[in-house]
């Protein structure tokens, strides 16, 4: 009786694969259609750009796949301090006419060339530690109280505030939101008491409604100003709440989304066509370029791809029965779903724009490989799951044998 020996093939998990390769085949085309509007002389140049980074990122998520969950367990602190040795970059080696129209420093430029976004790789070591951090404690307290938790807490803040610092000094507000999303999420996967986690989101909504009737009232965002708010973001603020006040300057972006959204109508007003000039529509307002060009229709597909994938996820994570990876994947998944609803969210009005990017779909190299990078992650945990399993049934079946033969005997 020989062994079973499944293939290579067999424990790729495809169906994780498909809504990837279409979100993918969706942003080339958003791009394309982005840039041949706004920059026809570069679209060649921008989509073989997007198109090789994403041929490195499918390249390196192929890779991660076969990391097992040992070597991936070592490897963890040296990825988190490796991301913040990277985080570091930006602060000295940024480019100027950058910080002059996002005002922040979250971009690596040497001698005018901008390199890559730090802070997007971070993401991904930031969530693998936290992960490792959270099945470590796990482990050592079987039983826990509430000095247990804050214990806990105290240890992810330990390798959370450095981010943030760093983030700061980047001047990078909406990337901090999306760090703070992942711990939010993975604090609560944790098993964290209630009684710790209801006054902090009682304290946390108080001060955002606080800082709201702040902001609205008279003379609320020369105060905030004063306090040190810088202008852009009181700017974006102030597009969110009231995107027509200002539409042909400081809402002049959020003001021409709304518009371009809504004249897509039910199935938009076909493929490359556009009435409307919208800044960054490559990248932060790529969203625009669907529900324009295939209305609430072609919006609706790629939301649903979106929510397949994450269904996809779920699926995998449950199969696994792996602590490690079941914290990585509610990371990952936290950082997706807070992409996602914030870019969408921000180009439709409902949240204020902060510059991050739709997944899978915006023009950029740094989001494209650590999204995939990420992917590889989930890959991964399918496939040791698979190769976990083959094992078990060669153990069985050499059992089995084993018996024949003394019965035989």
């Amino acid at each position: 009786m020989s062994k079973y020996r499944g293939s290579i093939d067999s424990r790729i998990d495809y169906a994780l694969i498909l809504p990837v390769f279409f979100l993918l085949l969706i942003g080339l085309m958003s791009v394309y259609i982005a840039v041949s509007q706004d920059y026809p002389d570069y679209v060649f140049q921008m989509v073989g750009q997007q198109l090789m980074w994403i041929v490195v990122g499918v390249g390196i998520a192929f890779l991660v796949m076969f990391f097992s969950t040992k070597f991936l367990w070592k490897v963890t602190p040296w990825l988190y301090l490796l991301g913040l040795a990277l985080m570091v970059l930006p602060i000295f080696f940024y480019s100027p006419s950058l910080l002059a129209s996002t005002g922040a420093k979250n971009w690596v430029s040497i001698n005018g060339v901008t390199l890559f976004q730090p802070s997007e790789f971070m993401k991904i070591s930031y969530i693998i530690m936290m992960s490792r951090i959270v099945v470590s404690f796990q482990k050592k307290h079987q039983e826990r109280s509430i000095r247990e938790d804050f214990y806990l807490i105290g240890q992810l803040l330990l390798v959370t505030l450095p981010v943030l610092v760093l983030l700061y000094f980047q001047s990078d507000l909406g990337t901090s939101l999306v760090f703070v999303a992942i711990f939010c999420g993975i604090v609560l996967m944790s098993g964290v008491s209630w009684k710790i986690i209801l006054p902090v989101f009682l304290t946390s909504l108080i001060l955002v409604v606080a800082f709201l009737l702040v902001f609205v009232s008279p003379g609320g965002t020369t105060f905030l100003h004063n306090l040190g708010m810088d202008t852009y973001k009181i700017n974006r603020i102030s597009a969110w709440l009231d995107p027509f006040k200002n539409a042909q300057s400081t809402t002049y972006q959020q003001a021409q989304s709304l518009i371009a959204i809504g004249s897509g109508g039910l199935t938009g007003i076909g493929f490359n066509q556009t009435n409307l000039l919208i800044p960054v529509r490559e990248s932060d307002m790529i969203f625009t370029v669907i529900a324009e060009d295939f209305g609430f229709v072609g919006a609706s597909i790629l939301i649903g791809l979106y929510l397949l994938l994450i269904y996809r996820m779920l699926r995998i994570t449950l199969q696994s029965n792996n602590r490690f990876y079941t914290y990585i994947s509610t990371g990952f998944i936290m950082m997706l779903l807070f992409h996602v609803f914030e870019n969408i969210g921000a180009a439709t009005g409902i949240l204020p724009l902060t510059g991050i990017p739709l997944p899978f779909i915006s023009q950029g190299g740094s989001s494209i490989v650590s999204n995939l990078i990420g992917v590889g992650l989930i890959l991964s945990m399918s496939y040791q799951h698979k190769l976990q399993d083959e094992k078990r049934r060669n153990k069985s079946r050499t059992y089995k044998k084993i018996t024949i033969k003394r019965i035989e005997r």
